[in-house]
């Protein structure tokens, strides 16, 4: 049986500037044994030729940008998909322009048919742009419904769902939030992995460390689902989502020895829910209405929509 393996690349692979322990190791074996894998992505900022540059510069080479999918190239094959003579107006950055231009995707800044936000910084004055688009009848599209993004164990940053926010408050009207965990994503990433292995893939995994994310998007597209420990979500806060991943990992390194044997490495089967030591739960409850869920705080909304 043959797997391809979608992969989350901030919290699985480097956190801020430094590669997770054996991220590295684990890229090559995925490379030397040509089993088909892609990096997909929430942030629609970088380009994947960008991506690949910064992998290499963290000490991790081999890799093409045919081995990424960006929010941004996901939101340019939805347009081009679903609505291929649109015109757009865009508050974002490099990747998610040239996403679109490569799509042959045309700017308007008078009468778009959408409005695209993507991440990265903006001005009071796009905004305005953006809102008077809106008001003439654009539609509000979203590469991702991140409203902050974890940059370190101590540090955020916002994420394009807020500055949607910001439009959505100002017009009255909804936007529609593509990227991780919108199905969409997921489906066109599968059918990228069984484009190029001639559709000989059996089964798809995600790898991510985001419940809201990763493992929901995986669980309602029908992948199965790899969570690892060292980004945003913990063992103490799996009580607080009715889904589950298929399995879970300390880190990305459990899995080397797995595609390089094609044997099962050792995993906490997801169905179990951490107790307040950290170890998984023998009563196996793992719903919102948990214990878990009632006394956690929560400072500010959720990381997405």
């Amino acid at each position: 049986m043959k797997t391809g393996y979608l992969i989350d690349m901030d919290g699985v692979i480097y956190r801020e500037n430094n590669l997770i322990p054996g991220a590295a190791e684990f890229i090559q074996t995925l490379l030397a044994t040509s089993t088909p894998f892609l990096f997909l992505t929430n942030n629609s900022a970088p380009t994947p030729e960008d991506l690949a540059v910064r992998l290499e510069h963290l000490g991790v080479t081999g890799l093409s940008p045919r081995h990424f999918y960006t929010s941004a190239m996901n939101t340019a094959d939805f347009l081009s998909e679903t609505d291929p003579n649109c015109t757009v107006f865009v508050i974002g950055e490099g990747g998610l322009l040239a996403a679109l231009h490569e799509r042959k995707i045309p700017s308007d800044s008078i009468r778009p048919r959408y409005v695209v936000i993507g991440e990265g910084a903006t001005t009071m004055e796009r905004l305005t742009k953006a809102h008077e688009c809106i008001e003439r009848g654009a539609r509000l599209l979203v590469t991702n419904p991140d409203n902050w993004c974890p940059v370190s164990s101590e540090k955020t940053r916002p994420g394009a769902g807020a500055t949607a926010a910001f439009l959505e408050a100002s017009t009255g009207r909804r936007a529609y939030y593509l990227g991780k965990p919108n199905s969409y994503m997921f489906h066109r990433a599968r059918r990228k992995l069984s484009d190029w292995t001639l559709n000989e893939l059996d089964t798809f995994v995600m790898i991510g460390d985001t419940m809201e994310t990763d493992i929901r998007g995986a669980v309602e597209a029908g992948l199965q689902s790899f969570l690892v420990l060292t980004g945003s979500t913990q063992m103490d806060n799996m009580g607080d989502y009715v889904y589950q991943p298929t399995s879970i990992l300390q880190s990305i390194a459990d899995l080397t020895n797995e595609i390089k044997t094609g044997k099962a490495s050792d995993r906490l089967n997801g169905s179990v829910v951490a107790n307040g030591k950290g170890q998984p739960s023998k009563s196996g409850q793992r719903h919102q209405t948990d214990v878990f869920a009632f006394h956690k705080p929560r400072p500010r909304p959720a990381m997405t929509k």
